[in-house]
């Protein structure tokens, strides 16, 4: 039996068991219909509802404005609160919702099958990790399967309908398969392509999550697939979650036999689960009937089934699965990302009891030598030098890996920029994460530990220092300003933010994270560092010197820097060698914009350096920490803005910022320019 007829073999033992859980469901169907018929949008339990809206909350998918205008005309029930605020997010999306699509469907890839000498297409997959392909186990049931196939990405036409080149990849199952029939799932490792780069750095990938609140019933969904082995193509919102199981879900939506595999997509592009099958309408006694009410026979075809809706599989079901099998494939599934519950946590946890420094630190008076990475001889011509300046919080990292993060990133943006990929190798990547953690250390007059369960960001992570917490304060309460915080009184009125006995430090630091894709945590751990850098010169002098120990002395550099780093980079070009003649400077999630940051630079305000050529700033609306950009408005000397849109939940990354080709671009044009 060949793998396409073993495909369809166990395609339609999951039919039939699709079939019977509809059939199981039917008073749970009607249920939900009754109350959509009497004006229920999103017949769910209020538990549901309060987790969606919550989710949607944090992740700042509806606008704030929208949902205070949407809550607060008439006192409201919790349920009809939530029910508002899915309302909202429903029924108006964002101008980002198209681009964010297409970059959720480059994910996407076609897998075909090589047998007796021809190319046949079984199903659709997509990556979840930088190197993980998931799909269903009735496309893949086994690795011998996986080793006969081939994948395509950007199987697709252009926006002028012409078809696209497909780049075609292997799959190895030898570096990972794992496969389960019941959830229908299965995951494979794909093979690098021939530039040596796993396929997510190239075409991105989805982070899956274990969280609750991504879907509820009524809400629309959306699938992106190859159906019948075609060309991708998308299934938008005209659709419904209509019952929730434990393992599966059941929803409407305009799909055909080759989706198998697809993602089922959420309205913010987060994936809620695998596409596995059509259900088909029976009869009392389980065969399947046509559309005209005969029973269905196997000569028929699938077009002849009269399919009434959809069955996906539930990503929290997979997770939990994956989270279960033993010990031997965590290193690879650990790169799904940490919602997904598969590696280890890279945010603070805000249940814990957590430091000042809200992550380990060396002690006082610890011995720091010089991590720093100087790019190989000769590169870029030996005359101009790739140099990428870190942000904060990247102490005990390890330099390398940082370095071709960061390369990864802009690599991607070049690709898209039709511009050559860069090598680690040639990348300068001064390392000063564990000189500034050892600085912070000694900076902190009282050490002390906070319950983080009981205490808020602002408190948590404030420093003790008078006059580092001045500037602290000001950077913090400049930043809401910018992004126009009510009156006080006002927000009491309204019920943003927290209560009254929280300080106004945490109120605005609220207000900044409810305006952007950043919690509070984040901001105030940046802004923290921000301000204990500019207020204490011995911080600024032992991050400099750092710096310096790593940076070309002569010839021209390619400056980009992020987040804290950029603050570092304007100071550090006052300390240049006088033989570096030129400095092509870029920024990215920049907090250069406040004047309480730029008034403290060693270059003495809002003034381009003498040797900074050229500078490039990119800022994303929802990264809080370039709250201040455009920089233009404030450095109005050469300077050029670019606003991008980064992914939600990585709105201040700056793998996401490099990935942007008008970004990499500019990068990638100096490094070839002169």
């Amino acid at each position: 039996m060949g793998a396409e007829e073993r495909s369809r073999e166990q395609r339609d033992r999951q039919v039939a068991a699709a079939a019977t859980r509809y059939r199981e469901t039917t008073d749970q169907r009607r249920a939900v219909e009754r109350q959509q018929d009497a004006g229920v949008d999103f017949p769910d339990s209020e538990q549901a509802l309060a987790a969606r809206a919550a989710r949607l909350l944090d992740r700042h998918a509806v606008p704030a404005a929208l949902v205070v205008e949407a809550v607060r005309a008439e006192p409201l029930a919790a349920s009809a609160a939530y029910e508002r605020i899915l309302g909202v997010s429903k029924e108006l999306q964002a101008w980002s919702f198209l681009p964010r699509g297409a970059r959720a469907a480059r994910t996407v890839a076609r897998i075909s099958v090589r047998e007796n000498g021809r190319e046949l297409p079984l199903g659709t997959g997509f990556l979840v990790s930088p190197s993980l392909l998931m799909t269903n186990h009735h496309v893949l049931p086994d690795a011998d399967t996986a080793r006969q196939c081939f994948i395509e990405f950007d199987a697709q036409v252009t926006v002028d309908n012409t078809p696209q080149p497909a780049v075609r990849l292997e799959l190895d199952p030898g570096g990972l398969f794992v496969a389960d029939e019941r959830l229908d799932f299965a995951l494979v490792l794909v093979a690098s392509g021939a530039d040596g780069r796993p396929p997510g750095e190239t075409f991105g990938w989805n982070r899956l999550s274990a969280q609750p609140g991504k879907l509820v019933i009524g809400e629309p969904v959306n699938i992106v697939g190859h159906p019948m082995g075609r060309l991708k193509e998308i299934a938008v919102r005209d659709n419904m979650l209509q019952v929730r199981l434990d393992d599966f879900l059941h929803y409407k939506t305009d799909t055909e036999p080759g989706n198998s595999g697809s993602p089922v997509f959420n309205d913010q592009w987060e994936v809620v689960a695998l596409h596995h099958s059509g259900v088909p309408r029976t009869d009392d006694r389980g065969r399947v009937l046509r559309g005209d009410g005969q029973v269905w026979q196997p000569g028929d075809g699938d077009d002849a089934i009269d399919w009434v809706a959809n069955e996906g599989v539930r990503v929290s079901s997979i997770l939990k699965h994956l989270a279960e099998l033993p010990p031997a494939s965590p290193p690879l599934l650990a790169q799904m990302g940490t919602e997904s519950g598969l590696g280890a946590a890279e945010t603070v946890s805000a249940a814990a009891a957590v430091p000042v420094a809200a992550v380990p630190r060396p002690a006082a008076g610890q011995a720091v030598t010089p991590t720093g990475l100087r790019a190989r001889d000769g590169a870029f011509g030996g005359h101009r030098h790739l140099v990428f300046l870190h942000g904060r919080s990247q102490e005990g990292k390890d330099p390398e890996k940082l370095r071709r993060e960061w390369t990864a990133g802009l690599n991607q943006g070049l690709v898209r920029a039709g511009l050559p990929p860069v090598d680690p190798a040639d990348v300068w990547f001064p390392f000063y994460g564990d000189r500034l953690a050892q600085a912070l250390t000694a900076h902190e007059a009282v050490p002390r530990v906070v319950e983080a369960s009981a205490a808020t960001a602002a408190e948590v992570v404030a420093p003790t220092s008078t006059t580092a917490h001045t500037v602290y304060e000001e950077i913090i309460g400049e930043a809401a300003s910018e992004w126009d915080i009510p009156p006080e009184r006002q927000l009491a009125t309204e019920r943003i933010g927290l209560p009254d006995v929280v300080g106004r430090l945490q109120k605005q630091l609220s207000w900044l994270a409810a305006r952007s894709d950043l919690d509070a945590w984040a901001i105030a751990l940046v802004f923290r560092d921000v301000a204990a850098y500019l207020d204490d010169r011995r911080i600024r002098d032992a991050v400099l010197d750092c710096v310096l120990e790593t940076v070309p002395d002569e010839g021209e550099l390619v400056l980009v820097s992020h987040s804290l780093g950029t603050v570092v980079g304007l100071d550090l070009t006052t300390r240049l060698s006088p033989g570096v003649r030129a400095v092509h400077l870029t920024t990215a999630g920049s907090p250069l914009g406040l004047d309480s940051v730029y008034s403290r630079l060693l270059v003495g305000g809002a003034k381009r350096p003498d040797n900074v050529a050229d500078w490039l700033n990119a800022w994303c609306p929802t990264d809080a920490v370039a709250i201040g950009c455009p920089l233009a408005d404030d450095w109005a000397d050469g300077l050029t803005d670019i606003a991008v849109l980064n992914a939600r939940d990585r709105a201040h990354s700056i793998v996401e910022y490099l990935s942007h080709a008008e970004v990499a671009e500019v990068i990638g044009s100096r490094l070839v320019a002169g």
